[in-house]
């Protein structure tokens, strides 16, 4: 909205507007994203009259979206006791409670939700993520099956029931939903990244290949389809994957990424942290540690009671904002980890790395930059999924869900020619995806 529209911020005219006014002007000035000017006005308004329900929800809801979860829970459901009859306030109390990881809590919310509005499909949608993060996967796809029967042309519904099917192996009736979601949203980016997926894990590599090559064409400078596209053609495939690659990625993947590894029994950081306990002993606090692409710090606190001084080095800025709370690094330093690590001369004792290298093709120059990082007799512990199958001749392939999969033995070569020494090589499930095990392996070298 041209900025002569938007209404009046904070001052004499909004010190001196009526009461009767203050509720509209105050929800306009929250939806038009002057935050602090809506905050303001709301708190007026309760200060005048604390039991308005409105302004006490919109509050809650204002609080959320600052990222004040127990504040956001207080307000909304002071308002809901004030005005228990609005099933949205209930959808809303839930969407915090979800986001906190209140399991229990938001599904209370969202059934009380669709109990007081059967038709709704906005809430029944949500009830849907939640059943899916409960990990009642049958529930879930009920609750957006009937989500999508109410109403048809949501695009998140679709793209939500293709998510959970591809989860569940499902991969051709999640094409269906893809298709709807892309077709109703064609600017979804995630719909058409899951719908080119679908078609390459069916085996269906033109169609895949097709889907990114149509995006690409809209967006050229995209870095997301030109990642995909190498994966389904095997032409153009890069060394490793680009850095806009994978920054867009894991920022727009940063708010769900825990939430969603939940779901694939996601076992790197625990299988990381054991090797480093059979490396180190008794924790003491006595290593220089870097945890190497940090993501939102899963590894943190698993390994930092092995660490004088922690650092997390991560290329994704929303990812480091969700390791920050976690409190447990000395440091957070947003860089390219190959580049980071050579400007780190023999700076630590320990390098961990929980599934950062499969974004890297061929390892060589990571695991040399790696080894300049060390300290002697440091040790370097990562992992890697694991190349089976395919071409006898690769040492590593880019996958369809655009990370690359390793032979032991390129591993192995690459960290011999970094000069380490006393490798080993445990093969691990990293996670489920798409019902199928994930086969990785868990590398500890050690430099002398």
């Amino acid at each position: 909205m041209p900025a002569k529209n938007r209404p009046s911020l904070p001052g004499k005219t909004l010190q001196h507007v009526s009461l009767k006014d203050a509720l509209p002007m105050a929800m306009q000035l929250h939806q038009q994203g002057h935050l602090e000017a809506a905050q303001q006005m709301y708190e007026r308004i309760l200060k005048l009259t604390p039991r308005q329900a409105n302004a006490v929800h919109f509050l809650g809801v204002l609080n959320h979206q600052l990222g004040r979860s127990e504040q956001a829970v207080t307000h909304i459901r002071r308002s809901i006791e004030l005005d228990p009859r609005v099933p949205d306030w209930y959808n809303n109390l839930g969407n915090v409670l979800l986001e906190a990881k209140r399991l229990p809590e938001a599904a209370d919310a969202y059934e009380k939700a669709a109990e007081m509005s059967p038709g709704n499909a906005t809430i029944l949608n949500n009830l849907g993520a939640l059943r899916r993060a409960q990990e009642r996967f049958d529930e879930a796809e009920a609750a957006y099956t009937k989500a999508l029967a109410l109403d048809p042309t949501r695009p998140e519904a679709h793209n939500n029931l293709g998510n959970l099917l591809k989860l569940q192996g499902k991969t051709q009736e999640s094409l269906q939903h893809f298709c709807e979601a892309l077709i109703l949203n064609p600017k979804q980016h995630h719909a058409r990244k899951m719908l080119g997926i679908a078609y390459y894990t069916l085996r269906r590599f033109d169609e895949a290949a097709k889907v990114y090559r149509e995006w690409l064409q809209e967006e050229p400078d995209n870095p997301v389809p030109r990642h995909y596209l190498a994966a389904c053609t095997g032409e153009g495939v890069p060394e490793r994957a680009d850095d806009a690659y994978v920054e867009t990625t894991f920022d727009e993947f940063a708010e769900s990424f825990d939430a969603n590894l939940e779901t694939l029994t996601y076992r790197a950081p625990q299988l990381v942290a054991e090797a480093v306990a059979r490396l180190g002993g008794t924790p003491a606090r006595q290593w220089q540690v870097l945890d190497a692409g940090c993501g939102t710090g899963l590894c943190g606190p698993l390994i930092a009671p092995y660490a004088q001084r922690l650092v997390g080095v991560d290329l994704s800025g929303q990812m480091l904002a969700k390791a920050a709370p976690r409190q447990v690094y000395d440091e957070l330093v947003k860089a390219e980890l190959t580049a980071y690590l050579l400007s780190q001369h023999q700076a630590h004792d320990l390098i961990v790395s929980a599934d950062t290298l499969c974004y890297f093709g061929n390892l060589q120059a990571v695991s040399q930059a790696a080894a300049g990082a060390l300290r002697q007799g440091g040790w370097l512990v990562f992992t890697v999924e694991s190349l089976e199958g395919g071409d006898a001749g690769a040492q590593h392939h880019l996958n369809p869900h655009g990370r690359y999969s390793h032979r032991r033995d390129h591993v192995e070569q690459a960290l011999a020619q970094a000069g380490f020494v006393n490798s080993t090589a445990q093969s691990i499930q990293l996670r489920n995806e798409g019902g199928v095990p994930v086969q990785g392996w868990l590398f500890t070298a050690q430099h002398p």
